[in-house]
Protein backbone atom coordinates (compact mmCIF):
# COMPACT_ATOMS: atom_id res chain seq x y z
CA UNK A 1 0.00 0.00 0.00
CA UNK A 2 1.28 3.43 -0.92
CA UNK A 3 1.96 6.79 1.34
CA UNK A 4 -1.71 8.04 -0.45
CA UNK A 5 -3.55 4.79 0.59
CA UNK A 6 -2.32 4.64 3.88
CA UNK A 7 -3.76 8.30 4.70
CA UNK A 8 -6.66 7.75 3.09
CA UNK A 9 -7.63 4.67 5.16
CA UNK A 10 -6.42 6.34 7.69
CA UNK A 11 -9.01 9.17 7.33
CA UNK A 12 -11.68 6.48 6.49
CA UNK A 13 -10.91 4.89 9.71
CA UNK A 14 -10.66 8.16 12.04
CA UNK A 15 -14.12 8.92 10.25
CA UNK A 16 -16.02 6.02 11.18
CA UNK A 17 -14.69 6.21 14.44
CA UNK A 18 -15.82 9.64 14.98
CA UNK A 19 -19.22 8.89 13.91
CA UNK A 20 -20.00 5.77 15.57
CA UNK A 21 -18.41 7.83 18.63
CA UNK A 22 -21.19 10.44 18.34
CA UNK A 23 -24.27 7.98 17.43
CA UNK A 24 -26.71 7.82 20.46
CA UNK A 25 -24.23 9.09 22.96
CA UNK A 26 -24.63 12.95 22.69
CA UNK A 27 -27.27 12.64 26.02
CA UNK A 28 -24.28 10.63 28.17
CA UNK A 29 -22.02 12.25 30.31
CA UNK A 30 -18.38 12.55 30.10
CA UNK A 31 -18.15 10.33 33.12
CA UNK A 32 -20.57 7.49 31.87
CA UNK A 33 -23.26 8.77 34.13
CA UNK A 34 -26.33 9.02 32.00
CA UNK A 35 -28.60 12.30 31.74
CA UNK A 36 -31.61 11.52 32.31
CA UNK A 37 -35.06 12.77 31.50
CA UNK A 38 -38.29 12.77 33.86
CA UNK A 39 -41.64 13.03 33.39
CA UNK A 40 -44.71 13.59 35.78
CA UNK A 41 -47.83 10.87 35.36
CA UNK A 42 -50.12 13.65 36.79
CA UNK A 43 -52.27 11.18 37.81
CA UNK A 44 -54.86 12.70 40.19
CA UNK A 45 -55.35 9.62 42.50
CA UNK A 46 -51.47 9.03 43.10
CA UNK A 47 -49.20 10.91 41.36
CA UNK A 48 -45.86 9.73 40.10
CA UNK A 49 -42.49 10.14 38.09
CA UNK A 50 -41.05 8.37 35.33
CA UNK A 51 -36.82 8.06 35.00
CA UNK A 52 -35.81 7.40 31.72
CA UNK A 53 -31.96 7.25 30.27
CA UNK A 54 -32.17 9.99 27.54
CA UNK A 55 -29.87 8.30 25.63
CA UNK A 56 -31.92 5.29 24.85
CA UNK A 57 -35.05 6.17 26.57
CA UNK A 58 -34.75 3.35 28.67
CA UNK A 59 -37.15 3.48 31.65
CA UNK A 60 -34.80 2.95 34.91
CA UNK A 61 -37.33 4.02 37.34
CA UNK A 62 -41.41 4.75 38.19
CA UNK A 63 -41.73 6.33 41.43
CA UNK A 64 -44.36 7.25 43.60
CA UNK A 65 -44.50 11.45 44.48
CA UNK A 66 -46.50 10.44 47.40
CA UNK A 67 -49.38 13.07 46.30
CA UNK A 68 -51.90 13.84 43.79
CA UNK A 69 -51.98 15.00 40.44
CA UNK A 70 -54.28 16.98 38.13
CA UNK A 71 -52.01 19.92 36.86
CA UNK A 72 -52.96 21.51 33.12
CA UNK A 73 -52.57 24.03 31.58
CA UNK A 74 -49.39 24.63 33.42
CA UNK A 75 -45.53 24.91 32.99
CA UNK A 76 -42.79 23.93 34.72
CA UNK A 77 -44.29 21.18 36.47
CA UNK A 78 -41.27 19.46 37.04
CA UNK A 79 -38.16 21.14 37.62
CA UNK A 80 -34.37 19.94 38.20
CA UNK A 81 -31.72 21.89 40.16
CA UNK A 82 -27.87 21.47 39.20
CA UNK A 83 -28.71 17.65 38.04
CA UNK A 84 -28.80 16.77 41.88
CA UNK A 85 -32.39 17.78 43.07
CA UNK A 86 -35.82 17.26 42.02
CA UNK A 87 -39.04 19.13 42.28
CA UNK A 88 -42.52 18.09 41.35
CA UNK A 89 -45.83 19.56 41.74
CA UNK A 90 -48.73 17.65 43.62
CA UNK A 91 -51.76 19.67 42.18
CA UNK A 92 -54.70 17.38 44.17
CA UNK A 93 -52.72 17.27 47.65
CA UNK A 94 -51.22 21.23 48.00
CA UNK A 95 -47.54 19.45 47.66
CA UNK A 96 -44.16 19.71 46.08
CA UNK A 97 -42.33 16.54 46.05
CA UNK A 98 -38.11 16.87 46.28
CA UNK A 99 -36.16 13.93 44.91
CA UNK A 100 -32.40 13.99 45.19
CA UNK A 101 -29.96 12.06 42.54
CA UNK A 102 -27.75 9.00 43.55
CA UNK A 103 -26.12 7.79 40.40
CA UNK A 104 -28.05 7.05 37.88
CA UNK A 105 -31.11 6.65 40.26
CA UNK A 106 -33.16 9.28 42.20
CA UNK A 107 -34.88 8.58 45.69
CA UNK A 108 -37.70 10.70 47.14
CA UNK A 109 -36.24 13.07 49.96
CA UNK A 110 -39.14 14.62 51.21
CA UNK A 111 -42.55 16.43 50.52
CA UNK A 112 -42.96 20.33 51.09
CA UNK A 113 -47.15 21.75 51.71
CA UNK A 114 -47.46 24.51 49.28
CA UNK A 115 -50.51 27.37 50.27
CA UNK A 116 -52.32 26.68 47.03
CA UNK A 117 -52.55 24.20 44.99
CA UNK A 118 -49.23 23.96 43.10
CA UNK A 119 -48.38 24.11 39.15
CA UNK A 120 -45.03 25.41 39.04
CA UNK A 121 -41.64 25.34 40.32
CA UNK A 122 -38.45 27.09 40.21
CA UNK A 123 -35.39 27.33 41.81
CA UNK A 124 -32.69 30.23 42.08
CA UNK A 125 -31.16 33.01 44.61
CA UNK A 126 -31.03 29.84 46.91
CA UNK A 127 -34.57 29.02 47.18
CA UNK A 128 -37.43 27.12 45.53
CA UNK A 129 -40.14 28.80 44.34
CA UNK A 130 -43.51 27.00 43.50
CA UNK A 131 -46.57 29.17 41.85
CA UNK A 132 -50.09 27.50 42.71
CA UNK A 133 -53.84 28.67 41.99
CA UNK A 134 -53.56 31.62 43.86
CA UNK A 135 -50.25 32.05 45.34
CA UNK A 136 -46.56 31.80 45.35
CA UNK A 137 -44.37 30.44 48.03
CA UNK A 138 -40.41 30.71 49.04
CA UNK A 139 -38.75 27.91 50.73
CA UNK A 140 -35.15 28.03 52.02
CA UNK A 141 -32.35 25.73 50.23
CA UNK A 142 -29.56 24.68 52.46
CA UNK A 143 -26.92 23.32 49.80
CA UNK A 144 -28.61 20.75 48.33
CA UNK A 145 -31.44 20.38 50.51
CA UNK A 146 -34.86 22.12 50.15
CA UNK A 147 -35.89 23.75 53.54
CA UNK A 148 -38.67 25.02 55.13
CA UNK A 149 -41.35 27.42 54.06
CA UNK A 150 -39.95 31.38 54.40
CA UNK A 151 -42.49 33.14 51.99
CA UNK A 152 -45.74 33.39 50.24
CA UNK A 153 -47.66 36.61 48.35
CA UNK A 154 -50.86 36.19 47.03
CA UNK A 155 -51.38 36.48 43.01
CA UNK A 156 -53.57 38.86 41.43
CA UNK A 157 -54.25 39.72 37.70
CA UNK A 158 -54.09 43.21 36.09
CA UNK A 159 -57.81 44.18 36.62
CA UNK A 160 -57.60 43.70 39.74
CA UNK A 161 -58.33 40.69 42.23
CA UNK A 162 -57.54 37.11 42.42
CA UNK A 163 -56.16 34.69 39.72
CA UNK A 164 -59.49 33.20 38.12
CA UNK A 165 -59.40 29.03 38.18
CA UNK A 166 -56.68 27.45 36.40
CA UNK A 167 -54.83 30.84 35.16
CA UNK A 168 -51.57 30.49 36.66
CA UNK A 169 -48.96 29.27 34.21
CA UNK A 170 -45.51 29.48 35.29
CA UNK A 171 -42.98 30.92 38.20
CA UNK A 172 -39.47 32.09 37.19
CA UNK A 173 -36.63 33.33 39.25
CA UNK A 174 -34.93 36.79 37.89
CA UNK A 175 -32.83 37.77 40.39
CA UNK A 176 -32.24 38.32 44.05
CA UNK A 177 -34.89 40.94 44.05
CA UNK A 178 -37.67 39.45 41.86
CA UNK A 179 -40.03 36.58 40.49
CA UNK A 180 -42.28 36.41 37.90
CA UNK A 181 -45.45 34.41 37.09
CA UNK A 182 -47.75 34.36 34.21
CA UNK A 183 -51.28 34.28 34.26
CA UNK A 184 -53.55 33.38 31.91
CA UNK A 185 -56.89 35.06 31.76
CA UNK A 186 -58.52 35.44 28.53
CA UNK A 187 -60.46 37.36 26.83
CA UNK A 188 -58.53 40.16 28.45
CA UNK A 189 -54.52 39.80 27.56
CA UNK A 190 -53.30 37.79 30.44
CA UNK A 191 -50.98 39.18 33.47
CA UNK A 192 -47.77 39.31 34.30
CA UNK A 193 -46.56 39.28 38.48
CA UNK A 194 -44.05 40.77 39.20
CA UNK A 195 -43.14 39.33 42.77
CA UNK A 196 -40.89 41.05 45.38
CA UNK A 197 -38.11 39.47 47.03
CA UNK A 198 -35.13 40.24 49.59
CA UNK A 199 -32.51 37.85 49.48
CA UNK A 200 -34.65 35.48 47.56
CA UNK A 201 -37.53 35.31 50.07
CA UNK A 202 -40.95 36.49 48.97
CA UNK A 203 -41.71 39.73 51.18
CA UNK A 204 -45.28 39.24 50.90
CA UNK A 205 -45.60 42.67 49.22
CA UNK A 206 -48.65 42.31 46.93
CA UNK A 207 -47.17 41.77 43.18
CA UNK A 208 -47.06 44.47 40.48
CA UNK A 209 -49.27 42.81 38.09
CA UNK A 210 -48.08 44.08 34.14
CA UNK A 211 -50.96 43.40 31.59
CA UNK A 212 -49.64 41.48 28.42
CA UNK A 213 -49.21 44.02 25.69
CA UNK A 214 -52.56 45.41 23.91
CA UNK A 215 -53.67 43.32 20.70
CA UNK A 216 -52.08 40.35 22.54
CA UNK A 217 -53.48 37.08 24.27
CA UNK A 218 -51.90 34.80 27.11
CA UNK A 219 -48.24 34.89 28.56
CA UNK A 220 -47.73 31.80 28.85
CA UNK A 221 -44.00 30.10 29.42
CA UNK A 222 -41.23 31.98 29.46
CA UNK A 223 -36.71 31.92 29.82
CA UNK A 224 -34.66 34.14 31.55
CA UNK A 225 -31.78 35.26 30.49
CA UNK A 226 -28.84 35.99 32.97
CA UNK A 227 -29.26 39.79 32.71
CA UNK A 228 -32.98 39.61 33.78
CA UNK A 229 -34.57 39.86 30.63
CA UNK A 230 -37.23 37.70 30.24
CA UNK A 231 -38.99 35.83 27.02
CA UNK A 232 -42.38 35.23 27.55
CA UNK A 233 -44.71 33.38 25.09
CA UNK A 234 -48.28 34.94 24.19
CA UNK A 235 -49.48 31.76 23.49
CA UNK A 236 -53.35 32.51 22.07
CA UNK A 237 -52.20 35.58 19.79
CA UNK A 238 -49.39 33.49 18.20
CA UNK A 239 -46.66 35.76 19.23
CA UNK A 240 -43.14 36.10 21.83
CA UNK A 241 -42.81 39.05 23.77
CA UNK A 242 -39.65 40.08 25.32
CA UNK A 243 -40.05 41.52 28.99
CA UNK A 244 -37.24 43.59 31.06
CA UNK A 245 -37.74 45.96 34.01
CA UNK A 246 -40.93 45.15 34.59
CA UNK A 247 -42.32 45.76 31.25
CA UNK A 248 -42.84 44.65 27.65
CA UNK A 249 -40.74 46.26 25.87
CA UNK A 250 -40.76 44.17 22.25
CA UNK A 251 -43.49 41.04 20.60
CA UNK A 252 -43.26 39.62 17.27
CA UNK A 253 -45.31 37.19 15.91
CA UNK A 254 -44.28 33.83 16.46
CA UNK A 255 -44.56 32.50 12.91
CA UNK A 256 -46.22 29.41 14.49
CA UNK A 257 -49.62 28.77 16.45
CA UNK A 258 -50.18 28.58 20.07
CA UNK A 259 -46.41 29.28 20.99
CA UNK A 260 -47.11 27.99 24.79
CA UNK A 261 -43.91 26.28 26.27
CA UNK A 262 -40.30 27.58 26.12
CA UNK A 263 -36.50 26.52 27.77
CA UNK A 264 -33.59 28.57 27.34
CA UNK A 265 -30.17 26.64 26.31
CA UNK A 266 -27.36 29.05 26.50
CA UNK A 267 -28.31 32.23 23.77
CA UNK A 268 -31.09 29.72 22.09
CA UNK A 269 -34.52 29.62 23.13
CA UNK A 270 -37.03 26.45 21.94
CA UNK A 271 -40.89 27.11 21.99
CA UNK A 272 -43.16 23.99 21.80
CA UNK A 273 -45.98 25.36 19.87
CA UNK A 274 -48.95 23.16 20.35
CA UNK A 275 -51.42 24.36 17.31
CA UNK A 276 -48.20 23.81 14.96
CA UNK A 277 -47.13 20.37 16.68
CA UNK A 278 -43.38 22.07 15.79
CA UNK A 279 -40.61 23.83 17.99
CA UNK A 280 -39.21 26.54 17.29
CA UNK A 281 -35.60 28.47 17.91
CA UNK A 282 -35.43 31.96 18.98
CA UNK A 283 -32.63 34.28 20.10
CA UNK A 284 -33.34 37.27 22.80
CA UNK A 285 -31.22 40.15 23.67
CA UNK A 286 -31.83 43.45 26.21
CA UNK A 287 -34.29 44.87 23.70
CA UNK A 288 -35.43 42.35 21.08
CA UNK A 289 -36.48 39.07 20.53
CA UNK A 290 -35.43 37.36 17.25
CA UNK A 291 -37.15 34.42 15.26
CA UNK A 292 -33.97 32.24 14.69
CA UNK A 293 -35.95 29.33 13.39
CA UNK A 294 -39.54 28.94 12.52
CA UNK A 295 -39.28 25.16 12.56
CA UNK A 296 -36.08 23.75 14.07
CA UNK A 297 -38.18 20.52 14.25
CA UNK A 298 -41.74 19.10 14.17
CA UNK A 299 -42.70 16.78 16.75
CA UNK A 300 -41.77 13.21 15.63
CA UNK A 301 -45.09 11.50 17.03
CA UNK A 302 -47.72 13.86 15.69
CA UNK A 303 -48.75 14.83 18.72
CA UNK A 304 -49.34 18.44 20.17
CA UNK A 305 -46.57 19.45 22.77
CA UNK A 306 -47.51 20.03 26.12
CA UNK A 307 -44.15 20.80 27.91
CA UNK A 308 -40.44 21.27 26.83
CA UNK A 309 -36.64 21.24 29.03
CA UNK A 310 -33.23 21.40 27.70
CA UNK A 311 -29.81 21.09 29.78
CA UNK A 312 -26.58 19.59 29.13
CA UNK A 313 -26.92 18.22 25.32
CA UNK A 314 -30.50 17.34 25.36
CA UNK A 315 -33.95 18.65 24.60
CA UNK A 316 -36.91 16.66 25.39
CA UNK A 317 -40.55 17.65 24.80
CA UNK A 318 -44.13 15.96 26.05
CA UNK A 319 -46.73 15.48 23.59
CA UNK A 320 -50.36 14.07 23.73
CA UNK A 321 -51.96 12.52 20.34
CA UNK A 322 -55.70 11.59 21.64
CA UNK A 323 -55.32 9.64 24.89
CA UNK A 324 -51.67 8.71 24.41
CA UNK A 325 -48.66 10.90 25.29
CA UNK A 326 -45.01 11.02 24.40
CA UNK A 327 -41.47 11.76 25.26
CA UNK A 328 -38.72 12.99 22.59
CA UNK A 329 -35.46 13.55 23.45
CA UNK A 330 -33.01 15.70 20.70
CA UNK A 331 -29.74 15.44 21.02
CA UNK A 332 -28.37 19.17 20.91
CA UNK A 333 -25.26 21.19 19.49
CA UNK A 334 -23.68 24.03 20.58
CA UNK A 335 -25.35 25.56 17.89
CA UNK A 336 -29.03 25.27 18.55
CA UNK A 337 -29.55 22.49 16.60
CA UNK A 338 -31.29 19.60 17.23
CA UNK A 339 -30.56 16.45 15.78
CA UNK A 340 -30.90 12.44 16.67
CA UNK A 341 -34.49 12.14 18.02
CA UNK A 342 -35.98 9.38 20.16
CA UNK A 343 -39.41 8.84 21.15
CA UNK A 344 -41.33 6.53 23.86
CA UNK A 345 -44.72 6.17 24.84
CA UNK A 346 -45.17 7.80 28.56
CA UNK A 347 -48.85 7.10 29.61
CA UNK A 348 -52.41 8.72 28.93
CA UNK A 349 -51.85 12.07 30.65
CA UNK A 350 -48.05 12.70 31.38
CA UNK A 351 -47.16 16.45 32.10
CA UNK A 352 -43.76 18.03 32.46
CA UNK A 353 -40.70 16.90 31.83
CA UNK A 354 -37.15 17.69 32.98
CA UNK A 355 -33.28 16.85 31.50
CA UNK A 356 -31.18 16.01 34.74
CA UNK A 357 -27.56 16.21 33.07
CA UNK A 358 -24.69 14.19 35.11
CA UNK A 359 -23.90 16.69 38.34
CA UNK A 360 -20.27 17.10 36.65
CA UNK A 361 -22.10 17.97 33.12
CA UNK A 362 -24.12 20.86 34.38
Amino acid sequence: MNTRSILMAGLAAAFALSAGSHSGTAAASKDGRPTLAVTMTNDPSGNRINVYDASSLTLLQTLSTNGAGGASGNAHGVRQYAGKLLAVVNYGSNSVSIFKRDGDRLKLDRVVTTTSAPVSVDFGSGHMYVAGATTVDSFVMHGQSVGQRDGSASLRIAEGGPPPANSTAQVGAVDDDTLLVTLKTDPTPGTVDVVALYKGIITGTPPAAVSAPVNTLTPFGFAVYPDGTAAITLAHSNQDGLFRDGAFVATIGAGQNAPCWMTRFDKYLFTANTASRTISRLVGTGNNIFVDNPVAASIPTGGAPSDIDAAGDALAVIDRAGTTSHLSVYDLNEFGELSAVRTATVGPSANGVAIMPSPDDD
